[in-house]
């Protein structure tokens, strides 16, 4: 596993320079990681650079589920439910159980709202029959049996709540390893590089895309990728490439923005929150990482991509739908730890952005630039077989056709039980010296058996066991890991993608500075 000290980005460079590449792939978000893990798996040579850090715009900004889409019913779409479900279920069983953990939901049925019970009763049965009533059955309960799952449900109008089963994530956490199982099979990714130019054969306006020139934002080199075939993964700013290529390219999608609060909790949640705020909005208020996590927005956005944030306006949004079921002793604002924002890429056109469909968008442009947006996190895998055939089915096969088949179900790195990694990580040293059980079993569920790796680092050095911040349950050795293993060369994304430091409002002055000391 390639480490990220600056000699080592220097040799990864020299790598990507030097390589002649079947497919380069620009963006390291959702799309663009799990294309270039496909890519890898089918024996290409593949290479992905993103300007910022790997998932760090909109893929560490989502609502953190692996979601059938119970909305999507209301619209009839039953058979995307059912594909969702599928590959739901495929990795929490098969793929990144030590990554994505079962999550029990409760829709509150309020007098005067939006939907009966009956209705929501029929929805979360229909919605548990399409998961092979994986995670039970949907049912509708009594006002007493909710409260006693969410103490802080507002009790006021309350007739009833449905019960439907889906799962949650650190969204951050699976798209770091996604991209270590990338690397693992075989391909050659670097961060914090910056796409300045578009290489093209033939000339510059009508010429074939045959790779591209960057510019590392850490020390400013520049060097230059050579590439059979480009693919355009950079979300939010797909058209912004799209136009390098093509100074007259047409707008292929519209953003919206969903903003999210991360809330210290008062008291356990055993179950998450799906409100209706009318006919077709919901806001969730969901326990996450020992906090509480509201959302969201879903507005239309058209400034800079990189300037997108949560607003006053947003805050106040949220707490105020999130105030349709959920007492305000849990809303204050002091509570407050963190609020960030990401945007939906969809498809262009008209209407209002919270009617538009989820779907991918691809476009091919006039130096033959493969360009893709869209997608969610539940079907990431899915979409980047899909993007991947069809790559390979491109008129005149840029990638020919010496594609290998790929496994159904590889696994993330770390595949493991959660419980028994936790538990060897407590009972594999001397009572006097064990591992906090708190610290053991947040280990377990962000790196599975690679938690293994980072005890062994704490063997080497016991300072290293000592948390970072002392109200959370992170350590130094994962900053270390974070620095060694998983391309973390900032402290952001030390604090906020490798760690769940910023999230919990810990990634104090002092903390940050320390962490810059340690990357350097």
């Amino acid at each position: 596993m390639r480490t990220t000290t600056c000699a080592d980005r220097a040799e990864t460079r020299e790598e990507l320079a030097r390589t002649a590449y079947d497919l380069l792939v620009i963006g390291g978000g959702i799309l663009g990681t799990s294309v270039t893990w496909m890519a890898a798996q089918a024996g290409l040579r593949v290479a992905m650079v993103d300007a910022g850090d790997f998932a760090g715009a909109t893929s560490s900004a989502s609502s953190k589920l692996v979601h059938g889409g119970l909305r999507y019913l209301q619209t009839g779409n039953v058979r995307l439910v059912a594909e969702n479900h599928r590959e739901r279920r495929a990795l929490a069983a098969d793929i990144a159980p030590h990554l994505v953990k079962p999550l029990t939901f409760l829709v509150p049925i309020y007098k005067g709202g939006p939907h009966g019970a009956a209705k929501l009763g029929a929805g979360v049965f229909l919605y548990s029959a399409l998961s092979v009533f994986g995670d039970g059955m949907g049912k509708v309960i009594t006002p007493h049996q909710a409260m006693a799952r969410v103490p802080a449900l507002r009790s006021e109008g309350l007739r009833a709540a449905a019960v439907y089963g889906d799962h949650q994530m650190n969204d951050s956490r699976v798209a770091v390893m996604t991209v270590r199982a990338a690397a693992d099979a075989g391909a050659v990714v670097l961060n914090h590089a910056e796409v300045v130019g578009l290489r093209k054969t033939g000339g510059d306006v009508a010429g074939t895309v045959t790779g591209a020139d960057l510019r590392d934002r850490l020390d400013g080199t520049e060097f230059g990728v050579s590439a059979r075939l480009v693919l355009n993964a950079t979300g939010p700013w797909v058209d912004h490439l799209r136009r390098m290529e093509d100074p007259d390219a047409a707008p292929s999608i519209r953003l919206s923005k969903g903003a999210h609060l991360v809330l210290r909790r008062h008291e356990p949640w055993k179950a998450a929150l799906t409100t209706p705020i009318d006919k077709y909005r919901v806001s969730f208020a969901i326990p996450w990482e020992d906090h509480l996590l509201l959302g969201t927005t879903d507005e239309a956005y058209e400034g800079d991509p990189g300037a997108v944030g949560a607003t006053e306006a947003d805050i106040a949004q949220i707490l105020d739908e999130a105030g349709h079921a959920v007492r305000d002793s849990q809303l204050r604002r002091e509570d407050i730890t963190y609020a960030f924002a990401g945007l939906r890429v969809l498809p262009g056109g008209p209407g209002q952005v919270a009617a538009a469909k989820r779907e991918t968008v691809l476009t091919r442009g006039s130096g033959g630039m493969l360009s893709v947006a869209g997608g969610k996190w539940t079907t990431y895998r899915h979409i980047g077989r899909h993007v991947l055939d069809t790559l390979a089915h491109l008129p005149g096969q840029p990638l020919g056709d010496d594609l290998a088949d790929i496994l159904p179900a590889v696994p993330l790195p770390g595949l493991a039980s959660p419980d028994a990694v936790a538990m060897r990580l407590w009972t594999d040293r001397d009572p006097g010296a064990r591992m906090d059980p708190l610290v053991a079993r947040h280990l377990a569920t962000h790196y599975g058996s690679i938690a293994f790796d980072l005890a062994r680092l704490i063997r080497e050095d016991p300072a290293l066991g000592e948390r970072i911040h002392p109200d959370g349950p992170d350590i130094w050795a994962q900053a270390v890991y974070a620095r060694d293993r998983e391309w973390a060369a900032t402290v952001d994304d030390v604090v906020r993608r490798r760690t769940t430091l910023t999230v919990r409002g810990l990634d104090t002055p002092d903390v940050r500075s320390r962490i810059a000391a340690l990357l350097t």
